[in-house]
């Protein structure tokens, strides 16, 4: 199993032959309305678009985790999955092989299962997932949440944030640092690879005066017990992700 981030939520997950883009934001502004004035996310890279795509998966229906420029990138044949306010944006977007997950839901591609899990209230329930392949396991949400009927089970790898994020009086929408100990107990990881705040990406306008952090990876770091390592990972690296159970632990391999 490999992973290679492209900065806030963007990852491409390949689990053997098969190979599955998260969230992508490539290239181009992020703009959340009403204009740049009031909130604008840069991204420093010019990602080229991943090749021999086989499933595109969407957490979430806001621009950040459907980004609309990247998106109109990708060959419309492309299957996604995502959640019903994502898989409602692909379809707007012309992509010909949509399917809506709820919660609780799974759903099989090829050898890789998905279950779709309750995710951030943003501010209907939006989705995570817990994937399981031949090549490895893992669970991802890119705000923190993690529901209380998800059962405990050990997993080859967590993606989550490990800060928090919020505004005044809206309090954290960012819980990565909050989350981090119930996903170590709950999952055993042994890998949690850091995302949603990490990349190279750079924040404007109104909003980002009121935003606020809490935690950081090296407090993170700190938590992590002799079987799991932390990644803060490069946007562009690509992650050999070890297995769970093989003895005793081994770094993730970095491939240039």
């Amino acid at each position: 199993m490999h992973a290679t981030y492209f900065g806030a939520n963007g990852w491409l997950l390949e689990f053997a032959e098969l190979r599955v883009l998260v969230d992508p934001w490539l290239r181009g502004p992020l703009v959340f309305p009403p204009g740049p004035w009031f909130f604008q996310g840069t991204i420093e890279h010019r990602f080229e678009i991943p090749q021999n795509l086989d499933l595109l998966l969407l957490t979430q229906g806001l621009d950040d985790h459907t980004h609309p420029e990247s998106l109109a990138l990708l060959p419309r044949s492309l299957p996604v999955m995502g959640s019903a306010t994502a898989a409602a944006k692909a379809r707007q977007l012309g992509f010909s092989t949509v399917t809506a997950l709820k919660p609780g839901e799974s759903f099989a591609h090829g050898a890789l299962v998905i279950t779709a899990t309750a995710g951030a209230p943003v501010p209907q329930v939006e989705n995570g997932y817990l994937l399981s392949h031949p090549e490895g396991s893992l669970y991802l949400e890119p705000h923190g949440y993690l529901p209380d009927d998800l059962p405990q089970q050990p997993l080859d790898a967590v993606i989550t944030p490990v800060v928090d994020l919020g505004l005044p009086l809206a309090g954290a929408f960012v819980r990565g640092r909050s989350v981090l100990p119930a996903l170590l107990e709950r999952f055993s990881p042994q890998t949690v690879l850091a995302s949603t705040a990490g990349g190279a990406v750079e924040f404007s306008g109104l909003l980002t005066r009121w935003l606020w952090q809490r935690g950081s990876v090296v407090e993170a770091g700190e938590q992590m017990g002799r079987s799991t390592c932390l990644i803060d990972p490069v946007p562009g690296q690509r992650y050999a992700l070890q297995r769970s159970g093989h003895g005793s632990h081994r770094p993730a391999a970095v491939e240039h």
